[in-house]
């Protein structure tokens, strides 16, 4: 396969823009202290309240070990509190704080705007129509897992 027609398969592109948005992402996360990876912990945490490192490293599609190192920086940077006892077994609930909240609503803004940049000149009807698809493919995917 010549690599022009690699470079048009489905796949590919998935991977190229996942790869341009998550840099542009962090380009304009920087200035408010944050990374991608960052972000993704607080939203996963924002909709999972007291979620344990274990649910939040499935959420945001990273290793444990990944995860740790995402949630001692937003630790030490005030943004999030690791309870001191676990609620149950061993896992030990993970929630916002107050700086976490507030910078997660700044966040949310800067990543629709990185957003809304990959979707311009796109009518609405062709972007709900690419997040079905793209909800497809993950669907099936998944599926496979199981």
């Amino acid at each position: 396969m010549s690599q022009d027609a690699t470079t048009r398969r489905p796949g590919y592109l998935v991977k190229r823009v996942q790869q341009a948005f998550r840099q542009a992402s962090d380009e304009r996360l920087r200035p408010i202290g944050l990374s991608m990876s960052q972000y993704a912990v607080l939203a996963a945490l924002a909709a999972n309240p007291g979620a344990s490192s274990a649910e939040l490293a499935r959420r945001c599609f990273v290793t444990r070990q990944s995860l740790r190192d995402v949630l001692a920086g937003l630790k030490t940077a005030g943004l999030v509190a690791v309870a001191e006892e676990a609620s149950t077994g061993r896992a030990r609930p993970v929630r916002l704080t107050a700086t976490g909240e507030s910078r997660l609503k700044e966040a949310e803004r800067v990543v629709a705007e990185v957003e809304e940049r990959m979707l311009a000149g796109m009518p609405e009807s062709e972007r709900r129509r690419l997040a079905e698809l793209l909800s497809v493919c993950a669907e099936n995917l998944a599926a496979e897992d199981r």
